[in-house]
C-alpha cells in the first residue's frame, strides 16, 4: 500500500500530497468509527465462508493501517492471503521477516515462520507449476534442513503444535459477530487473522508430518522401545533420541514423567548437543507393571539414571528436568544421589502430601480425579480431564449430599486405591516423607539445583518447599531460584503476555526453555551462566517491569511493614492500620457449614477485577500508599482469635487495590492452611475451642509487586468451605470421618485487633 501511494503521490503538487497523506492517516479512524457489514454463516466451517472472508478482506486492504509495524506486517500479510493475493501476502511476510531480523538481531525461528511457510506453499501452487502437496514440500525444503538443529526443531515443533486458533475459538468469533450483521475494523481485522491462522494449521496437519519425520530422521537416531529393568523386577519404558552425527559420548538430559503424551522433548535436548531420553513411571506406556503415583519414582528414577551411564553412547553425566510431576521425580530420586546425577532442573515442582494431594494440608477433590487419569490406562485417560462440568456437578453432589469426605469415590461412582489410601495419612508423616529429601536427606545434595516457578503456580508451595529446606539443612547448597508473574505451565508453554486478564510486564516474558538449555550447558559444556541467574533468587518485580536478584528469600526486603486488623462497625469498614487500636476489639466472623446454598461458587481466575467477590470471607483496607511501595518474599503475620472449634482451615488472600478501582491479585491460588497443621505439618494440635489463642503463620506463597502510589493493600481473610475440596467441620476427629452432622452449630470467630499482617519491603 505504501508503493502505491508513494506513485500516487508522485503526480500531483505537495499541497495535494499534504490532503492526501492527511486522508490516508485518517482512513483508520473514519473506518474504526463505521461498521463493515457482514453477513457470516451458522458455521465457520460452511463452503461460503472463504467467500464471505475474502470479501471483507477486499474491502478492509484499502483502508487498513497500523501504527505497530510488527502488527501491521503480520495483518496485512493475512488480508492479502484471504483476498486471494498469495504471492503479494508472501512477499509481506518476507518484510516481515527482515524487519523482525533488524529489530531483533535474529532470525525469527517461532510460529512465524509456520505461516511463511505456508504462505509461500499457496503462492507457488497459485502459479499453476505444483499442487499444494509439492508445493509445500518445496517451501519446507527452502528453509528447514539447512537450520541448525535447536532452530530446525523449534520451527517443526510450532508445526506439530496445537494451532493457536482452533476451530472452537474460531465458531466464537463467528457466533459473536453474526447477530450484529456488521464488525468495525479492528473486528475485521482479528477476524481475518484468525481465519488466516485455523486455515493454514489446518491445511499443513495432514502434509506437514511426513516433511517432518525425514527431517528428524536425518539429523537423529531415535528409539522408542527401551526397556530399563529395576532391581525389585519392575520395568521402565523410555524414549531415547540421540544426535545422529555426534562425535563422541554426550552428557544426557533426563525427564521421568507419568505423563505419557506424544509430544517429544527427548528430541529437543538432542537438538541441543544432548542425549535426550524421557523414562515413563512404571506401569505406563509399554511398562508391564502396575501404575502407582509417587511410591517407585525415585528408586526407578536412580535405575535409570544407572542404566544411562553404562551406555556406550553416554559420557557419564545426567542431568534431569521437566515440570509438574517431572520435577517431583528429580527430587526422588536426588533423595539418595546417585553419582551420575549431576544437576536438575525443576518447574513447578510438586511435592506428594505438601502440595499434592492436597494444599496447605486440605485434601483436593481434584486428587481423585488426578489418580484416574495418570492410572487408568498405559498412557493418559484424556476423558477424565476433558469431562469438566460432569466433574463440577459431582462435586456439588457431594458437598449437598452432606456425606464424609471417605464417601467421596462412592460418589464419583468408582473406588480408588490410590485416593483413599492419601486419605490414610492426612500428617506429613512417613508415607510421604520417604518419598522426596526430608530434613537431612537434604544435606547430602550437594548437585547445582534450576528451580522455576511463579506467583500464579498452583504448584508453587512445592517448590518453595525444596528451595526452603535444601537451604535449612545445606547452607552452601547450589539452588537457584528464577521466579516471576508465571503459572505453572509457562516453561511447557511459554510466558504469556497477558494472563488471565493481567498484562504481563514486558521484561518477565523470556524463553525460559531456552534459559534452561543455557544453564545445562554452564554445568555440562563450559558455557557462560545465563545473564538472568546472577544469585540465589532471581525475582521479577511486578508494576516495575525490572529483575532483582538476591542471595536468599529474606535478602529479597530490607524491612518489613506491619498492618494491625482493625475492625470497623461494619463488614465493609475493616482496617489494616499500621498501629493497633485496641487488643480487646475484634472482627466477627460466622460460617454456617450446614448451609449448602453457595455449592455452585467457585473461585474466579481473573488476576485483575472489579471487585473481590467475598465467600465466608471479610477485607481488611489499608490507607492509600503515600509512595510507590515494592513489596517482596513471603508474608507473615500472627492471629489472635476466639474460635468454637478444634480446628478450621484458614485461607488468605493479598491483593493491590489501584486509584481506579481495579484489584490485582499478588499472588495465586490463595494462601490456605489448615490451623492444626500450621505449626507442624507432621503434627496435628488442635486448637482450643472457647479460648483466646495465636497462631503465628509464614506463607508459601512468594510475591514481588511495586505497587502504585496512591493504592490500598487489601487483605482478604477467610474460612475454606467449597464444594471441590474436603471440609473441615471442626470436630477434631479425622476430618474425612466428618459429615454435616457435625455442622449443628456454626462455626464462630473473633479476631481481635492484636492479629497482625507482616509485609517484606524493600526502600
Amino acid at each position: 500500500m505504501a508503493n502505491e501511494v508513494r506513485s500516487t503521490a508522485s503526480g500531483i503538487g505537495s499541497l495535494h500530497w499534504i490532503c492526501f497523506a492527511l486522508l490516508v492517516a485518517l482512513l483508520p479512524v473514519l473506518a474504526s468509527a463505521q461498521e463493515l457489514e457482514l453477513r457470516l454463516p451458522a458455521a465457520a466451517t460452511d463452503a461460503s465462508t472463504p467467500v464471505v472472508l475474502r470479501d471483507l478482506a477486499e474491502r478492509v486492504l484499502p483502508v487498513y493501517q497500523e501504527s505497530d509495524r510488527e502488527r501491521y506486517l503480520a495483518n496485512l500479510a493475512a488480508l492479502q492471503f484471504v483476498s486471494g493475493g498469495f504471492a503479494a501476502a508472501y512477499a509481506t511476510r518476507q518484510d516481515l521477516r527482515q524487519w523482525r531480523h533488524s529489530s531483533h538481531g535474529t532470525w525469527p525461528t517461532d510460529r512465524s515462520v509456520v505461516y511463511d511457510i505456508y504462505a509461500h506453499a499457496r503462492a507457488i501452487e497459485a502459479e499453476g507449476r505444483l499442487d499444494f502437496a509439492a508445493a509445500l514440500a518445496q517451501s519446507f525444503q527452502e528453509v528447514v534442513p539447512s537450520l541448525s538443529d535447536p532452530d530446525a526443531y523449534e520451527i517443526t515443533w510450532n508445526f506439530e503444535a496445537p494451532a493457536p486458533e482452533s476451530l472452537e475459538a474460531l465458531q466464537s468469533q463467528f457466533d459473536r459477530l453474526r447477530p450484529k450483521g456488521s464488525v468495525t475494523l479492528p473486528e475485521a481485522v482479528d477476524l481475518i487473522w484468525a481465519y488466516f491462522s485455523f486455515t493454514a494449521y489446518q491445511q499443513l496437519h495432514p502434509l506437514v508430518d511426513t516433511l517432518v519425520a525425514a527431517d528428524d530422521g536425518r539429523r537423529y537416531t531415535t528409539d522408542s522401545d527401551v526397556l530399563i529393568p529395576t532391581p525389585d523386577g519392575a520395568i521402565i519404558s523410555a524414549v531415547v533420541v540421540r544426535p545422529r552425527n555426534a562425535a563422541k559420548a554426550l552428557p544426557t538430559l533426563l525427564e521421568f514423567t507419568i505423563y505419557v503424551y506424544p509430544g517429544n522433548d527427548a528430541m529437543e535436548c538432542a537438538a541441543h548437543g544432548y542425549v535426550g531420553i524421557i523414562a515413563y513411571a512404571r506401569g505406563k506406556n509399554r511398562s508391564p507393571d502396575k501404575a502407582v503415583p509417587f511410591e517407585h519414582d525415585g528408586d526407578d528414577a536412580r535405575a535409570v539414571i544407572n542404566w544411562i551411564a553404562r551406555q556406550p553412547w553416554s559420557d557419564g553425566r545426567v542431568g534431569m528436568y521437566g515440570e509438574d510431576y517431572s520435577a517431583f521425580s528429580q527430587w526422588a530420586a536426588a533423595k539418595r544421589l546417585p553419582p551420575a546425577l549431576k544437576a536438575i532442573a525443576t518447574s513447578a515442582a510438586t511435592a506428594p502430601g505438601i502440595n499434592l494431594t492436597r494444599q496447605g494440608g486440605i485434601p483436593l477433590n481434584a486428587a481423585y480425579r488426578w489418580a484416574r487419569f495418570v492410572t487408568d490406562n498405559k498412557t493418559l485417560d484424556e476423558e477424565i480431564y476433558r469431562e469438566d462440568a460432569h466433574w463440577r456437578w459431582l462435586d456439588q453432589r457431594w458437598y449437598t449430599s452432606g456425606e464424609p469426605y471417605w464417601d467421596l469415590a462412592q460418589i464419583y461412582g468408582t473406588p480408588n486405591a490410590n485416593f483413599r489410601r492419601w486419605l490414610g495419612h492426612p500428617s506429613y508423616d512417613g508415607y510421604w516423607q520417604k518419598m522426596i529429601p526430608y530434613r537431612d536427606d537434604f544435606a547430602h545434595i550437594n548437585i547445582p539445583v534450576l528451580t522455576t516457578t511463579g506467583y500464579y503456580d498452583s504448584n508453587e508451595a512445592g517448590a518453595l518447599y525444596y528451595l526452603t529446606e535444601h537451604y535449612r539443612y545445606n547452607s552452601g547448597a547450589d539452588q537457584t531460584l528464577l521466579i516471576g508473574p508465571y503459572d505453572e505451565v509457562a516453561i511447557e508453554r511459554g510466558p504469556l503476555k497477558v494472563l488471565q486478564g493481567y498484562q504481563v510486564d514486558s521484561a518477565a516474558v523470556i524463553d525460559l526453555r531456552e534459559l534452561r538449555y543455557q544453564w545445562f550447558d554452564s554445568i555440562f559444556k563450559g558455557g557462560a551462566r545465563p545473564a538472568l541467574l546472577q544469585d540465589r533468587i532471581n525475582y521479577e518485580v511486578m508494576g516495575a517491569n525490572a529483575w532483582e536478584h538476591a542471595p536468599s528469600l529474606a535478602a529479597m526486603a530490607n524491612g518489613s511493614l506491619r498492618f494491625y486488623l482493625d475492625s470497623g462497625p461494619s463488614i465493609d469498614s475493616n482496617r489494616l492500620v499500621a498501629k493497633m487500636r485496641s487488643n480487646l476489639a475484634f472482627a466477627r466472623q460466622t460460617v454456617n457449614f450446614a448451609d449448602r446454598s453457595d455449592a455452585g461458587w467457585s473461585p474466579t481466575s481473573d488476576l485483575i477485577s472489579k471487585n473481590v467477590p467475598l465467600h465466608n470471607q471479610l477485607t481488611f483496607v489499608s490507607e492509600p500508599l503515600a509512595q510507590p511501595t515494592e513489596i517482596n518474599g513471603l508474608f507473615s503475620g500472627l492471629l489472635d482469635f476466639t474460635v468454637n472449634k478444634m480446628d478450621m482451615d484458614i485461607t488468605i488472600a493479598l491483593y493491590e487495590r489501584l486509584a481506579s478501582g481495579d484489584y490485582i491479585r499478588l499472588f495465586d491460588p490463595p494462601y490456605t492452611f489448615r490451623a492444626s497443621y500450621a505449626q507442624d505439618r507432621s503434627h496435628r494440635h488442635l486448637l482450643k475451642a472457647g479460648e483466646r489463642q495465636q497462631l503465628g503463620f509464614r506463607s508459601d506463597r512468594l510475591t514481588s509487586r511495586r505497587l502504585q502510589a496512591g493504592s490500598q493493600l487489601v487483605m482478604v481473610l477467610g474460612i475454606n468451605k467449597r464444594a471441590d475440596q474436603q471440609i473441615n467441620y471442626g470436630t477434631g476427629a479425622d476430618v474425612s470421618d466428618e459429615s454435616i452432622a457435625d455442622a449443628t452449630s456454626a462455626l464462630k470467630i473473633r479476631w481481635y485487633g492484636s492479629s497482625y499482617l507482616d509485609i517484606p519491603v524493600r526502600r
